[in-house]
């Protein structure tokens, strides 16, 4: 059901134009004039490389698991997993949308659009209700001249600042934005390509003779020069011509020949503008086995870590009061994309357990694994023996028995 949390009685007029930020407002604010191949929105999307990078950035996001925690006195965090917040964030949003899609979608909108992500969160009586990522346009946002505080509103009215999840774009521009030029660019070179292959590509090469044939001459030419030729297997054949015909190979220029090798720079353009590494928009000439791992932890740490943070805090800025934000906060666990192959993580958690910084079942639960009696301990496994049993499986240590040894004969 579908919560609609203001009357329709008294609107105020709103101009057309928000409906349709994509179009002649786009102009104004990127001061981008009629004559340049820059594009955005729906366009910039169907560049291969551009839809590539807005998605492997949104989904990397909607696709680790957000938890609520709470953070006790000593700073440790404790997850609780029956919140009402956390339910929304990890089951359904609202009765069409879920978790995984609202936070996938907020991200999109940000990377592609110069207002960044938005959406309501409608409250009844103080409870939260659902979170509505509304149609583009449908939330209009203003700022202050001087102090930048957003002012909200639908359908003419304003809306309370705490209701709205905002994910905010840098410098106030979406990427797609700021990369304009490079997207266009690489939009007419598909384009060309396109035309290329759909008007016909470049003849393998002419037959150049210096007597006129006429109509009937350049018929009975073809035919027997494409039933001597043409096929699979008459390749190889020699070519027989007469009258001073002569054949002359079609050589491509220099600009064609560097065609391939400026639409994979175009690519590497759109790499920097989502600060994106290039093999994760399959551009692999340059990667190998090594530096793409290294590209792996890089697109973490650069790219995807500057967004959670904006996700977690404008959700958290939205769901939360203001007392709630001393002891709540909005996690999104990073483990699952920095998991390395088992021997590795396991190598990597026994050096933790025996440097004690954490415990074994604290190892355990990183595997998905339940904890054991006695886990909970901080010990080095490889220093503290269990006194329940001796060195090399031996009696107990407290054991007054002495060992027998062996009569000699």
């Amino acid at each position: 059901m579908k919560l609609w949390p203001f009357s329709r009685s008294e609107l105020e007029t709103r101009d057309a134009d928000v409906a349709d930020m994509d179009g002649v407002l786009h102009a104004l604010w990127s001061g981008q004039s009629s004559g340049s191949v820059a594009v955005s929105g729906a366009a910039a999307l169907r560049v291969p490389a551009v839809a590539s990078a807005v998605r492997v950035i949104s989904e990397a996001a909607a696709t680790l698991d957000i938890r609520v925690v709470e953070v006790q006195a000593d700073g440790t965090e404790t997850p609780i997993p029956g919140h009402p917040v956390a339910a929304i964030l990890t089951g359904d949003a609202n009765p069409w949308t879920s978790g995984f899609e609202l936070i996938r979608d907020l991200c999109a909108d940000g990377l592609t659009r110069d207002w960044g992500g938005l959406a309501y969160v409608n409250r009844v009586r103080g409870e939260i209700r659902e979170v509505i990522r509304y149609q583009p346009g449908a939330i209009n946002v203003t700022y202050d001249p001087w102090t930048a505080e957003p002012t909200y509103r639908m359908d003419g009215q304003i809306v309370d600042i705490r209701n709205v999840v905002h994910v905010r774009c840098p410098f106030d521009r979406s990427p797609l934005t700021l990369a304009a030029e490079a997207i266009g660019v690489a939009q007419q070179m598909e384009r060309h390509a396109a035309m290329l292959f759909k008007n016909g590509a470049r003849p393998g090469g002419v037959i150049q003779t210096p007597k006129p044939l006429g109509d009937e001459g350049v018929r009975k030419m073809i035919k027997s020069w494409r039933a001597a030729h043409d096929g699979a297997d008459k390749t190889g054949k020699t070519a027989i011509l007469w009258d001073g015909a002569e054949f002359r190979q079609m050589m491509l220029n220099s600009v064609d020949s560097q065609f391939l090798e400026l639409r994979k720079f175009q690519i590497l353009e759109i790499a920097r503008a989502f600060r994106v590494p290039p093999s994760m928009l399959f551009e692999l000439d340059r990667a190998t086995w090594s530096n793409s791992e290294q590209m792996g932890f890089e697109f973490l740490t650069y790219t995807l870590e500057p967004w959670l943070r904006a996700l977690e805090t404008a959700l958290a800025r939205a769901l939360f009061t203001k007392e709630e934000r001393k002891k709540f906060r909005i996690s999104f666990d990073r483990d699952d994309l920095t998991r390395a192959d088992l021997q590795v993580r396991a190598a990597a958690i026994s050096s933790l357990i025996s440097a004690k910084v954490i415990n074994p079942n604290e190892g355990r639960s990183w595997l998905g694994m339940a904890g054991y009696s006695g886990g909970d301990d901080f010990s080095n496994p490889h220093i503290n023996v269990d006194p329940s049993m001796g060195h090399n499986g031996g009696p107990p240590l407290d054991d007054p028995t002495p060992s027998q040894e062996p009569a000699n004969a």
